[in-house]
């Protein structure tokens, strides 16, 4: 039986009150970029319903939940049982351990929680049971609505072969590609050599990029059968893989449907998802720059299409591959609300998880084909606690010491299930937040995007913060010009943050030496100016001394007010701005522009980590005494990485396929690491022998820790 919580009335009250400002953040927009909820007194729907769900989609459902009158019900696991969107719930219940296999895909306790609770319909969200065909059967045996479509849409749509066989009988657009399931490595290689390279070999029951790979060869055909297929079985319980015709260079674009249980269905627009690493999404945004009228028309009514030969009813996302020459294809259809949702809900007003209710409620749509606009212009950016230096974003763990929403900002909506304090763990996605902004036009969006990165304060964890902000200023996302291979193409050799030009350099120098200045006179004020210091308090000119990783720069400072102004590197600078080091965000304006960074960390030793254009870079700022002295300092020599192999991630070790006395070639297996469900296989960077092995299957390791050694 699942362990049952009711939150007492108080501590719900003071949590209400204290994260109000969370709550209108997490599900509302600002200004023009919102969508409707409208709870109307005399339109029944239920009383309370379960989210079988954790994170930033349960405390996106409970919002509406909450504005339409709906008490709600939070599962967790017991590593989850202070998590923000179990403070959120008006009841919780523990449904198991931390793994999700004994929690949140535990479907006998969450089952016993929709007893205990009296809970009359559930929403799944999206991942975890939102496509669990046997867990929608279930719920109908037990007279719980399931907040999603019918069981039958679940099971064609859910399997990626019957869904293109439905989808060609519907006269969709499918790829070319074998319609059976592939049984074995060596049939793979078969039927990718009868389609012709490049294949795409996925799950059959897959979804959010797991149990994907793409195969140009025999060997890469073989290799992504068994990962792919891997991967199947520990996502989805279900390794059957398919293989399609991969098409080159394509943009990844879908259509949102809504529909209804009496025959009625509509298309709610695109969204341009082509921003991917490892086949998930980065950035979204809603419309695309790609599709015109005839187009976007011609893909939503082979949308509906399709909804209405599987008798679809709820949201759900119908997903394409489109061509330079505009031709799609369809890809797959989604049967749960998707991850990137609330862009279109900003360009069409309306709340898909409402409208959601009031169909498995059974009530008709409100709205005609003629009433869906395109209201302005929408875009995402995922938040994810990774690494986006490995391989465009390898999974990072850890407490959230600092955490503050850009909030303050128009038409900025952020979707997240965290706050201060809260743990990312190896057990769950990565995601910390979804951030959106809205304009009138796709520029205006954009630079509340970039203003919007600039201003969220996130500390304890590495995210990709950088790699966002890079993407939405890059001159191709901002020209359009984008396909599924934006990052490998605009990074060839892997994304290695801002890449500094002699302004920017200059603009960066100069804040560190103000900053640096700021922080030397602040010390000097400090209990009546009885500590010792290296500089005089008053002084006309600083001469500092600049190191950062291309050298060391000469810098001269002068104060007037709050404005200081600094000259390096042959040019002259103008920094000027509040100066509160207490802040995380430091406001400046450089030369005449507005930057917002942040200082990360300082030290009495001149270091300072600062945050500008959204990386990160470390700066020391000296005494030309200090930095003469520091020149006679012993450098640090770099470890030798060439002969042994740490992990990259923390994660689970799934496989081992060396052991001492072995000889490896370069570009061997050695190790293959788990995290966030995802297989990544670890290789030898030069020939060389097995020297010791530090791991074995099972274990868990942290980023950085040694796995093996090689001589």
């Amino acid at each position: 039986m699942a362990a049952h919580r009711v939150s007492p009335s108080l501590n719900r009250l003071l949590f209400a009150v204290k994260y109000a400002s969370f709550q209108s953040g997490c599900c509302a927009v600002h200004c023009n970029a919102q969508y409707s909820t409208i709870h109307t007194p005399s339109e029944k729907t239920f009383d309370k319903i379960l989210i079988a769900n954790r994170g930033e989609i349960a405390c996106r459902v409970m919002k509406t939940c909450h504005k339409m009158g709906i008490q709600t019900v939070a599962v967790h696991s017991d590593v989850d049982s202070s998590a923000v969107h179990v403070k959120m719930a008006d009841e919780a219940v523990c449904v198991g351990p931390a793994p999700t296999s004994k929690s949140y895909l535990n479907m006998d306790a969450i089952m016993d929680a929709i007893r205990v609770t009296g809970a009359q319909a559930v929403h799944p969200g999206y991942g975890f049971l939102s496509e669990n065909k046997e867990f929608a059967k279930r719920l109908a045996a037990e007279g719980v609505a399931f907040i999603g479509p019918d069981t039958h849409a679940i099971m064609a749509m859910g399997d990626k072969i019957e869904s293109k066989l439905i989808a060609k009988a519907a006269n969709v657009n499918t790829i070319p590609g074998y319609d059976g399931v592939v049984k074995t490595a060596e049939e793979a290689v078969k039927i990718a050599q009868d389609i012709g390279y490049p294949v795409m070999i996925k799950a059959s029951a897959g979804g959010g990029g797991k149990g994907m790979r793409i195969a140009w060869n025999a060997e890469e055909t073989r290799e992504g059968f068994r990962f792919s297929s891997q991967e199947a079985a520990s996502s989805f319980g279900d390794d059957r893989l398919l293989i399609e015709k991969f098409i080159d260079n394509p943009r990844h674009i879908e259509i949102q449907v809504l529909a209804d249980k009496h025959g009625n269905a509509l298309w709610l627009n695109e969204r341009e998802c082509s921003i991917q690493r490892r086949n998930q999404k980065v950035v979204e945004e809603a419309p695309s720059t790609f599709l015109d009228p005839v187009t976007r028309r011609a893909m939503g009514e082979q949308a509906v299409q399709l909804a209405k030969a599987v008798q679809y009813s709820s949201a759900g996302t119908v997903e394409f591959l489109v061509d330079s020459q505009k031709n799609f294809y369809f890809l797959e259809m989604n049967t749960r609300l998707q991850v990137e949702h609330p862009i279109t809900e900003c360009i069409t007003g309306l709340d898909l998880v409402e409208q959601m209710i009031r169909v498995a409620k059974g009530y008709q749509l409100q709205h005609k084909q003629e009433d869906i606009p395109i209201n302005g212009w929408a875009i995402e950016s995922r938040v994810y606690a990774e690494d986006p230096y490995k391989s465009f974003g390898l999974p990072s763990i850890g407490r959230l010491s600092k955490y503050q929403e850009p909030l303050n900002l128009r038409n900025v909506r952020v979707d997240s299930g965290i706050q201060e304090g809260s743990d990312i763990s190896i057990y769950y996605d990565p995601m910390i937040s979804k951030l959106v902004t809205y304009g009138a036009t796709r520029a205006e969006a954009l630079d509340r995007m970039e203003e919007a990165l600039d201003n969220y304060v996130i500390r304890g964890v590495t995210h990709n913060i950088p790699l966002l902000r890079e993407i939405i200023t890059h001159p191709r996302f901002i020209a359009g010009d984008i396909s599924t291979n934006f990052l490998p193409e605009v990074y060839p050799d892997g994304f290695k943050g801002h890449q500094l030009d002699i302004d920017t350099r200059r603009e960066l120098l100069a804040s560190a030496a103000a900053l640096y200045i700021t922080a030397q006179i602040r010390s000097q004020k400090v209990l009546g100016d009885l500590r010792v210091s290296s500089s005089p308090l008053e002084c006309s000119r600083w001469e500092l001394c600049a190191q950062l990783e291309d050298g060391s720069h000469s810098v001269g400072v002068t104060k007037s007010g709050n404005v200081y102004t600094v000259e390096v590197d042959g040019g002259k600078v103008e920094v000027s701005g509040q100066w509160n080091l207490a802040s995380p965000l430091l406001p400046l304006t450089i030369n005449g522009t507005h930057r917002t960074l942040q200082c990360l960390s300082r030290d009495a030793s001149g270091r300072i980590l600062l945050q500008y254009l959204g990386t990160s870079f470390k700066v020391r700022v000296l005494s030309k005494l200090a930095a003469e002295f520091n020149s006679y300092m012993p450098e640090k020599v770099p470890e030798d990485t060439s002969s042994i192999l740490r992990s990259p991630m923390p994660g689970t070790v799934v496989a081992v396929s060396v052991k001492p006395g072995d000889p490896v070639a370069e570009g061997q297996e050695i190790c293959v690491i788990e995290a966030m469900k995802m297989q990544n296989s670890l290789t030898a960077v030069k020939q060389a022998k097995v020297k010791s092995v530090h791991c074995k299957p099972g274990e868990t390791v942290g980023e950085g820790d040694l796995l093996v050694e090689l001589e």
